[in-house]
């Protein structure tokens, strides 16, 4: 019958040496229970008897030591260790059994001790092997005794003893062979998943899209390190983060989470997608700073959210999927920008020119005209002439790359030139733009750039603004990273969430006589300024009502 184990060699597994070595003490403590015995009976026993019972065990007690101190520290050729020592112990066993009046004496059955180590450790024949030579010496001390004495020997026993031998050592061969067996199945498969979790660890720890492990609550379990710096997370392994909730800004992925987790039935693998725009939280984890070593202030998520499978286990896990489309969106923007430079290129010669003559021509015609019905429509055709010019320039200015400048814009000079042409062209009266302290701020920004949004920004303030002192504030706060904002805030009317939802997108507009490019052209100038433009809420204190305002994220200031 073939055998699953493995060949008895240097290489033996080590789950075979301890076996041996558990073998090897049960032997010691077998001997020593014979020396108690011999100790309670030695009054009964014959004095040679009791000499050779003596010296029989105090060997068979040294090399039990022995074969234990072998197996701790002599881990080679298995085989001859488990073959010498059933081999002593047989032959330990048998002289005890031949000293002490054979099957009278009961110690037939401690040859189940040697049979049973050798069909747990050994393959099947030589376990066979071994019950037949302890077969031959049971018969053999038998037949020995019947040939020597007229007694009537109890032959029927020792033939039980025999029969009862072969069924337990082949029985406990087989189940000792199926376990066996189990275990190098269980050894192979626990290989297998340990490299599997190796590759596992170094795919998850080298991709680039961010994995974030999350349970019921929304606390962060554990994450990849392409999410950690995804989220401006660090030291994710010194101590956990809490709930998404909890970091101020990651609360727009809670709130995507609470979305998600919302609806009913089967929950869609439809992607959402957050804008998170990192702070300096300094107050959460005991006073240390958790935010990340990004340099990019605003992200751009794509999240994708999947339930684990736990068969009904109370630990419910749920892994969100993450991926920065901000560096998507940067390509994206450079393609548009190239784009736009060739269509500038045809506008500026198909469609500024024929305007150029239809501008002419209505005002040749202005000069001759006196009806009061034709001069109005002169004026319309006048009027859509400029706001298709004024279109036309807004695009112009979008293919304009920004210049690198090396040196520093101060914002005081060129805000403080800003509000007076806004006096001479707008009107405006001194007090209504009331502008903070801006003496100590400079940015790394193109001047007529920079200028084009903040008069874009100030015109449509004016417009919604009550005009009252200080309705219009501009002001400028350190943000973190060395970064500054730029907040241009008003007193009109709040835009509301369906209005911002399309705040940046060309050609909207709420207004019957803007393009829709305004707020377009000024994120767009930003975004090729490396700085961003947003519609925020702020707190200016606390408790007060958060108030919404423009705000301007410039890039890095490396001398900041």
């Amino acid at each position: 019958m073939p055998s699953s184990r493995v060949p008895f060699s240097g290489d033996t597994r080590a789950t075979f040496w301890r076996s041996l070595q558990t073998f090897a003490l049960t032997r010691t403590v077998i001997v020593v229970v014979l020396l108690g015995y011999l100790g309670f009976n030695a009054g009964k026993l014959v004095v040679d008897k009791e000499l050779w019972y003596w010296k029989i065990c105090v060997v068979y007690q040294i090399l039990a030591l022995g074969f234990l101190l072998l197996s701790l520290y002599w881990r080679r050729r298995f085989l001859m260790h488990l073959v010498v020592q059933i081999a002593v112990d047989i032959g330990a066993i048998s002289l005890l059994y031949f000293s002490l009046g054979g099957v009278k004496s009961g110690l037939a059955i401690l040859f189940l001790f040697p049979l049973a180590g050798g069909a747990i450790l050994a393959p099947l024949i030589l376990a066979l092997f071994f019950v037949s030579v302890v077969t031959l010496v049971l018969l053999a001390e038998n037949g020995y005794r019947l040939l020597s004495t007229d007694a009537d020997m109890p032959s029927t026993q020792i033939g039980l003893y025999c029969a009862a031998f072969f069924v337990a050592i082949y029985a406990i061969n087989r189940l000792a062979d199926r376990l066996i067996k189990q275990e190098t199945l269980a050894i192979e498969r626990g290989k297998a998943l340990r490299v599997q979790q190796a590759i596992n660890r170094l795919v998850i720890a080298d991709m680039g899209d961010g994995i974030v492990v999350l349970d019921r609550k929304g606390r962060i379990v554990t994450a990849n390190p392409a999410a950690m710096r995804m989220l401006g997370l660090r030291n994710m392994n010194e101590r956990p983060f809490g709930r998404l909730s909890d970091i101020s800004w990651l609360v727009p992925i809670a709130e995507a989470f609470s979305a998600w987790k919302s609806q009913p039935g089967e929950k869609e693998e439809q992607p959402s997608y957050v804008l998170i725009k990192y702070q300096d939280d300094s107050t959460l984890q005991g006073g240390t700073t958790i935010l990340g070593g990004r340099r990019e202030l605003i992200a751009h998520l794509k999240l994708r959210f999947a339930r684990v499978e736990t068969d009904d286990l109370p630990e419910e896990r749920v892994v969100v999927f993450l991926q920065d489309v901000t560096e998507i969106e940067n390509q994206a923007q450079q393609l548009k920008l190239a784009s736009m430079g060739r269509l500038t290129a045809s506008i500026a010669h198909e469609v500024r020119n024929p305007l150029s003559a239809i501008a002419h021509a209505a005002s040749l015609l202005s000069e001759d005209v006196q009806d009061r019905a034709q001069r109005r429509l002169l004026g319309i055709v006048d009027e859509n002439v400029s706001r298709l010019n004024r279109m036309i320039e807004d695009i112009l200015k979008l293919s304009r790359k920004a210049h690198q400048y090396h040196a520093p814009l101060a914002l005081s000079p060129l805000i403080a030139d800003l509000l007076s042409e806004l006096h001479e062209t707008h009107a405006v009266l001194p007090g209504v733009i009331e502008v903070g302290d801006m003496a100590s701020y400079s940015v790394r920004f193109d001047p007529l750039h920079l200028r084009e949004i903040l008069m874009n920004l100030l015109t449509n303030a004016l417009r919604y603004a009550s005009g009252k002192p200080g309705s219009i504030r501009v002001f400028a706060v350190a943000g973190v990273a060395h970064r500054l904002e730029l907040h241009v805030q008003d007193d009109g009317p709040q835009i509301s969430a369906s209005v911002r939802a399309h705040l940046f997108e060309p050609f909207y507009t709420t207004s019957s006589k803007g393009t829709g490019l305004g707020l377009y052209l000024a994120r767009e100038l930003c975004l090729n300024n490396g700085a961003m433009l947003n519609y925020e809420y702020r707190t200016e204190e606390a408790g007060s009502q958060p108030a919404g305002r423009f705000v301007i994220t410039f890039a890095v200031n490396e001398t900041a």
